[in-house]
C-alpha cells in the first residue's frame, strides 16, 4: 500500500518548460555559445544545471560550465517574472484530494531549494508537501537514488510504500534504484517510450489517473 508519493517538480507538477528553454537560449547567446533548439534543451530538464550544460556542450571546461550555470541562474531570476510557471491542469485538485486521503507527499527536484520552495508557495501547494528536497541538499543528484533515500529517512517511510512520480527517465531510474515504485507522466518533457525504456511501473497521461 502506497503511503508516500515523491513528486518531481519541473514537467510533473509545474509547467516550467517555456521559462527554462527561454533562459537557456538567452544564456547561450550571452556567452556566445551555439543556441540549442527547444527539443535539445528539454531533453536535459531534470538534470542539474551543471549536468545539463555538460550534456549540451561536452567540450566546455569546468570553469566554463560554472560560468554557464551562474549566467543561467541570474537570467532565470529575471525570466521567472516574465514567463511565470503554472501548475499543470488538475494538479492542484489532485494534490488536495491525495492529502485528504491521508497520503504523505513530498517533492524531489534538480532545481535549487530556493526557487523550488518559491514556486511551490506561489502555486499554492507548499502546505501539502511534508518534505521538499532541492539539488543543493544532496551530494548526488538524479538518477542517483540519494534524493529518494534522503526523503525516506526524513519521513521514516519505507521504499516499499513509496511511489516516485516524474516526467523524465532520471526520475524513474532514481526511484527504481531506491527500491520504490515508479510512475511516469506523459505531459512533461519525455516521451512515453522514454519512460517505458527507463522501466516505469506505471505511465499516466493525466494527473486524474494517479488518484
Amino acid at each position: 500500500m502506497i503511503k508516500l508519493i515523491i513528486f518531481d517538480f519541473d514537467g510533473t507538477l509545474g509547467d516550467t518548460r517555456r521559462t527554462i528553454v527561454a533562459t537557456w537560449q538567452m544564456t547561450m547567446r550571452a556567452l556566445n555559445l551555439p543556441v540549442r533548439d527547444e527539443a535539445t534543451i528539454a531533453a536535459t530538464i531534470g538534470l542539474t544545471l551543471a549536468n545539463s550544460t555538460s550534456r549540451m556542450f561536452p567540450e566546455l571546461t569546468e570553469e566554463q560550465v560554472d560560468e554557464c550555470v551562474k549566467t543561467y541562474r541570474r537570467t532565470f531570476d529575471e525570466n521567472k517574472q516574465l514567463f511565470i510557471p503554472q501548475l499543470f491542469p488538475g494538479v492542484g485538485d489532485a494534490i488536495r484530494i491525495l492529502k485528504q486521503r491521508g497520503l504523505t507527499m513530498s517533492v524531489a527536484s534538480s532545481r535549487s531549494s530556493r526557487s523550488l520552495n518559491e514556486f511551490l508557495f506561489q502555486m499554492g501547494i507548499a502546505e501539502h508537501m511534508s518534505y521538499v528536497l532541492g539539488a543543493d541538499m544532496v551530494d548526488k543528484a538524479k538518477p542517483d537514488p540519494e534524493p529518494v533515500l534522503k526523503t525516506l529517512a526524513a519521513l521514516q517511510i519505507p521504499a516499499a510504500q513509496t511511489l516516485v512520480v516524474g516526467d523524465m527517465p532520471v526520475d524513474i531510474l532514481m526511484g527504481k534504484a531506491a527500491g520504490a515504485m515508479t510512475c511516469g507522466v506523459t505531459w512533461g518533457n519525455a516521451t512515453k517510450d522514454d519512460l517505458q525504456e527507463a522501466g516505469a511501473d506505471y505511465i499516466i497521461d493525466d494527473i486524474s489517473e494517479l488518484l
